[in-house]
Formats: C-alpha cells, sequence, structure tokens
C-alpha cells in the first residue's frame, strides 16, 4: 500500500461548494511535496463546524486507487 499525508484547513463556506458540487475535488500538496488531488467526499466524516482542519494520511493500493483515510 501506498500514502501519502496531507494538512488540510478547508473553511464551511469551502466546505459548502465542495458538498454542493460546485467543485468536487481537493486540490492540496502532500508533506512530501507531492501535489495531489483526491475527492472531497473522503472527508466528509470529518466536516466539523468550523470545517475541516488536520492533517491526515491518505491510503491507496498499488494501482493508485483510494483504500481509506484516517485522521492523524
Amino acid at each position: 500500500m501506498h500514502q501519502i499525508v496531507v494538512d488540510i484547513s478547508i473553511s464551511p463556506d469551502e466546505w459548502i461548494k465542495l458538498y454542493q458540487g460546485v467543485a468536487t475535488d481537493v486540490h492540496t500538496r502532500a508533506r512530501d511535496g507531492r501535489s495531489v488531488r483526491f475527492p472531497a467526499r473522503i472527508l466528509s466524516r470529518f466536516y466539523l463546524r468550523d470545517g475541516i482542519r488536520g492533517s491526515f494520511r491518505i491510503v491507496f493500493n498499488e494501482q493508485g486507487k483510494f483504500e481509506f483515510i484516517e485522521r492523524m
């Protein structure tokens, strides 16, 4: 399995745009410097009143398909 670690800060207003489908992907930079893009929906369980903030580990398989995400 492969993994990346990202630090994310999404405000409630930004999350509403993602949730409503105005934007569907999150674009960020992994801690190792790689530019990454992934579906916003994988973050939905981490949404709180003040948005989504924190460090996350995203794990994907050998084919590059999403497996799971966890808050660090």
